[in-house]
């Protein structure tokens, strides 16, 4: 049996799940356990049909200051193991804590506020939307203890910024703050209160069908820099499932009647 979480909480309300790094008085900086409990947090919550978003953020002072070098290295079997990659995915227990939120077929918002570095900015960048406070600090941060992002991040990387950008944000690993982010294409939108803002805009993803918004997270990921010939195969795939869901029945004929759709669970 995994060990209870202690340092990621999780609670659902009204299909939105809000997980939190919980340990502000480390800047939520990331331990082998941490990296588990995130992993196994986002697989629970992609068992659950009835789930619509999830919103992601950090307690206390940051979101994340990354990964937490003095606690890991002490590991060194933990941190082995932790590198070798699940033939299954394609992943290991580092790049699986952040792209586990890229496979969860509902959308996915980071409240960023504070520190938002290394793996923590990879964990942001697996998100869907990023919304931050302008003075929160962002760094590719790992160029400063000369290694690479090993957590997801060069795929994520490479979808939201040119190639230019992102070389240098890896090899200089300034820090940018959230409003410099947002020009860059790192961040979605800014707010003072990025956790209220990704809740509203949480209200009102869950207001569209969940196998919409399942089907668009997954064509958008999947085709990404996809051959357009790929790309129409999946749009063709997707939207037969969706011409026969019942979500999809739902949402037309509340859009009709003019009426709030009541959705029922997730089809996929």
């Amino acid at each position: 049996m995994p060990s209870p979480a202690v340092h990621v909480s999780c609670a659902v309300e009204d299909g939105v799940a809000h997980v939190r790094l919980a340990r502000p008085d480390k800047l939520n900086a990331l331990t082998l356990p941490i990296l588990d409990e995130l992993v196994a947090t986002a697989r629970r919550l992609r068992r659950d049909r009835h789930l619509r978003a999830v919103v992601l953020s950090g307690e206390g002072d940051a979101f994340c200051a990354g990964l937490d070098f003095g606690s890991v290295m002490r590991h060194p079997v933990g941190i082995a193991r932790a590198f070798v990659p699940r033939p299954w995915r394609g992943t290991n227990t580092f790049q699986e804590a952040c792209w586990a939120w890229r496979r969860l077929p509902v959308p996915v918002v980071a409240a960023v506020h504070g520190h938002c570095l290394g793996g923590g900015l990879q964990i942001a960048l697996a998100a869907d939307f990023r919304i931050a406070t302008p003075d929160s600090s962002w760094s590719v941060l790992e160029g400063k203890w000369g290694i690479v992002p090993d957590m997801s991040g060069i795929a994520s990387l490479s979808q939201l910024v040119g190639i230019d950008t992102a070389k240098r944000l890896t090899m200089t690993a300034e820090v940018v703050s959230g409003k410099q982010a947002l020009d860059l294409g790192l961040v979605s939108e800014l707010d003072g209160d990025p956790v209220a803002a990704a809740h509203e805009l949480a209200a009102r993803l869950v207001q569209r069908s969940p196998d919409q918004l399942a089907a668009t997270k997954r064509l958008f990921d999947s085709t990404w820099s996809a051959s357009p010939r790929r790309t129409f195969a999946r749009e063709r795939v997707e939207q037969a499932f969706l011409l026969g869901a019942r979500n999809t029945k739902v949402a037309r004929e509340a859009a009709l009647a003019r009426v709030a759709p009541v959705f029922g669970p997730r089809g996929r």
